[in-house]
């Protein structure tokens, strides 16, 4: 195109940048204006993986949504788990127990590692160091085996449930965190090492994708995008949910608010995660203690007993399980689960062996019986990898949500995008939108 200007005429063209494009992940294009290789006007499009989270959330019931809830932001689903089950649990006045409160916040900061350690590998992969993107994707894979052995799932792991947590912490597994830990604090080093001072490194992180303090605040951005401009807002310190009111952690922040300040910011917060979750274990309450192998017996071995009335003999044992459904058993049932029966299931023990049992947990999963929820309406927000997660919920008095809204924090991050693109060149863009950190379900939800 041609744009006439008092002295001259300035011809720019324009060019799609993705969807295709491998720095776009395939679901965001950017339509460019460009004079040479500097970017003069810039058009955001996304929506390519819309998903309709919230009409979903709208015809489930309360516990059916965390499912959903996973597919957020898949890097760090836990974080999504959570922010959701509180949500519900404000609307209702539930209370979880305690160590129920430190098991999600154990969950949500292993996570929160797991994103930030995707962000930062993949950004350096995108400019060139593959070496740093092995290193981190292979730290970021030790997490989620642990996350496996806690949830039962690597990724999509729907971990809570209104008034608690799926299951226990799994036996040993303190132990094989902090074990992980050395290792990926080592990871880090090696990292930090090869790019921090890396000339080539910071020629193309420092002074791209500047944005002010002031700028930031007024698009609504949050998390360590905001930080990196010297914000130090962070909703686990600012409005303190479960127990982080309880752990000493600083929150990192820049000065510059630029690509290379965003780096830094969460190369430092995966230390912080890594605190809070060392003072988690330290202060966590004391579980039942894990049965001796005599003192179990397999679900069908209970439903028997229960047919032949040996109720005396049921309750000396326990139900063994598969992994998916681990830690759902009596010996821990009051420490992670709000002692309701109107929206907690039974442990699997009465589910097993009586009709009581068995009818309560019937009623809570079948539609138009299950959890109600008093009528109202609130917001609950957590401190995602992007920033600031919200859900807005409102009930009828029914089964399940009325209607849904999810806040996500990078949506706002994508609507200043083309504040930080203009006037930089074509080759900022890519270190630009990686430091986003952009994940499309969380996105189009």
């Amino acid at each position: 195109m041609t744009t006439a200007t008092s002295a001259r005429k300035r011809t720019t063209y324009m060019l799609n940048m993705g969807p295709q494009h491998p720095a776009m992940h395939g679901v965001i294009r950017l339509q460019l204006e460009l004079e040479g290789e500097r970017i003069v006007a810039v058009d955001t499009e996304i929506g390519y993986l819309h998903r309709a989270f919230e009409k979903h959330a709208e015809s489930e019931t309360w516990n059916n949504v965390v499912p959903w809830t996973d597919r957020l932001n898949y890097v760090s689903p836990l974080i999504n788990n959570v922010g959701y089950a509180l949500a519900v649990e404000s609307l209702a006045g539930i209370e979880v127990p305690e160590r129920g409160q430190y098991i999600r916040v154990i969950a949500s900061e292993i996570s929160r590692i797991t994103d930030h350690l995707t962000c930062v590998g993949a950004s350096a992969m995108e400019l060139g160091s593959f070496t740093v993107f092995l290193y981190l994707i292979k730290a970021r894979e030790w997490l989620y085996q642990l996350v496996d052995n806690l949830t039962g799932a690597r990724v999509t792991t729907a971990f809570t449930r209104v008034g608690g947590v799926k299951g226990d912490l799994p036996p040993g597994f303190e132990e094989k965190v902090l074990a992980v830990f050395k290792d990926i604090r080592a990871a880090i080093a090696e990292s930090d090492t090869l790019l921090t001072k890396n000339r080539i490194f910071m020629d193309r992180m420092e002074g791209t994708g500047v944005i002010s303090k002031e700028d930031a605040v007024a698009y609504g951005i949050t998390g360590p995008f905001l930080r990196s401009t010297g914000v130090p807002y962070d909703v686990r310190r600012a409005h303190p949910y479960l127990v982080y009111d309880r752990f000493d952690f600083e929150i990192p922040v820049g000065t510059v608010g630029d690509n290379y300040d965003r780096y830094l910011c969460r190369l430092a917060e995966i230390e912080q995660s890594m605190r809070i979750v060392e003072q988690a274990f330290k202060q966590i309450p004391a579980g039942k203690h894990s049965l001796e192998p005599h003192e179990i017996k397999y679900a069908y071995e209970l439903e028997d007993m229960g047919k032949h009335g040996d109720t005396k003999l049921i309750e000396k044992y326990a139900a063994k399980v598969d992994q998916t459904l681990d830690g759902m058993g009596r010996e821990a049932f009051g420490d992670i689960k709000a002692a309701d029966r109107a929206v907690t299931l039974p442990a699997k023990e009465q589910t097993y062996t009586n009709i009581e049992g068995l009818m309560n947990h019937f009623e809570l999963v079948m539609w138009s019986w299950g959890i109600k929820i008093p009528a109202g309406e609130g917001y609950s927000a957590v401190e995602g990898g992007n920033g600031e997660l919200g859900f807005h919920l409102v009930s009828d008095g029914g089964d399940g949500p009325f209607r849904a809204r999810c806040r996500p924090p990078c949506l706002y991050i994508m609507a200043a995008l083309p504040k930080l693109l203009v006037g930089s060149m074509i080759a900022d863009v890519v270190p630009t939108f990686g430091s986003v950190n952009m994940i499309a379900g969380e996105l189009d939800r």
